[in-house]
């Protein structure tokens, strides 16, 4: 089975992999010139499907539970499992109850077991909730070792390229909000990239306030990515002005230590979402979309993933696990 996947994001080069593993021959053909750049190379990379549940459906929940255990598989060593941790200011403290409340899998936490979690947080925060469960990867190393794991499992992956000579006997699209379609509506998100020596984390923390929650994800090399806004609009651009103040400031209401940090890099993703939020795997024919993973690419993609790679081989048991997982 020959097999022409558009688009070299989360979704196309997890889809890749997952057909490649199963057999088949795969191509993937990305318009840019390189993986840098788009929505999926200023993900936060966090997996992280019970805190997600806060404001998504159990879909997300469901088909998130097994994101981790995918990624470890296809890139052992590239994931982190030591879970999320979530704190809100004392001003917004009725914050943490609300999210409890919407999510499952917590551990309450008092000001002894976060500075045990976080000593650098030590007497910072009163309360908080530990998402034990919970892991998370950096998306660019992520994004470039499954490249080149693909590469080495005898798939092609062109760039700058129209695929115009590829022969194939399905097609699918994994272009995200570049597929135009009326029913697909872009998300901008946006992120900056800060290096400190002057603190240490070891997992995800998010900070909850009423109007604008942000999440810092530590990386290697003192770095640490703060994000990201959900505005509902689909141009691409440079960051804001106020969005950047706001990630600012959130990053020093965490920890002062942010206030001298290098700002190493914005970005801003426009991510593809259907009006429901959840994604969708649709078939027409010899072509086939994966699209509509709103800000749950990396949690989401490898369920995607799974359910097209059994469509485009055969399974006669395949089905929208979107929609199931939703009944």
């Amino acid at each position: 089975m020959k097999v022409l996947i558009r688009g070299a994001g989360v979704a196309g080069l997890t889809l890749a992999h997952e057909l490649a593993t199963r057999g088949a021959d795969v191509t993937v053909v990305e318009q840019r010139m390189e993986i840098a750049g788009n929505a999926s190379w200023q993900a936060g990379g966090m997996l992280a499907p019970w805190c997600e549940r806060e404001s998504a459906e159990e879909t997300v929940l469901t088909l998130g539970r097994g994101a981790a255990d995918w990624w470890d598989a296809a890139l052992p060593g590239h994931v982190s499992r030591r879970g999320t941790l979530v704190l809100a200011p004392a001003r917004d403290a009725g914050e943490l109850d609300r999210f409890g409340q919407r999510t499952s899998g917590i551990k309450q936490l008092g000001a002894s077991e976060i500075a045990a979690l976080e000593p650098a947080l030590a007497g910072r925060f009163t309360r908080g909730l530990f998402f034990a469960e919970e892991a998370h990867l950096d998306p660019r190393k992520a994004l470039l070792a499954l490249s080149d794991k693909l590469r080495g499992m005898g798939a092609r992956l062109e760039f700058g390229g129209s695929s115009a000579h590829a022969i194939s006997d399905i097609e699918v699209d994994c272009t995200g909000i570049a597929d135009r379609r009326p029913e697909l509506r872009g998300v901008r998100g946006e992120m900056l990239i800060l290096r400190t020596d002057e603190i240490s984390l070891a997992r995800p923390v998010r900070l909850l306030h009423p109007r604008i929650p942000v999440y810092v994800v530590p990386r290697e090399q003192n770095l640490f990515m703060v994000g990201a806004t959900m505005i509902e609009c689909d141009t691409a651009g440079p960051i804001t002005a106020r969005s950047a103040m706001e990630l600012l400031s959130a990053a020093y209401a965490l920890h002062p230590a942010f206030g001298e940090a290098e700002l190493v890099e914005t970005g801003v993703g426009v991510r593809p979402a259907f009006a429901d939020n959840l994604p969708r795997v649709e078939r027409d024919g010899r072509k086939i979309r994966i699209n509509g993973l709103y800000r749950h690419g990396f949690l989401l993609a490898p369920a995607m993933a799974r359910q097209a790679a059994d469509m485009i081989l055969g399974n006669p048991a395949a089905k929208d696990v979107a929609l199931e997982a939703n009944r």
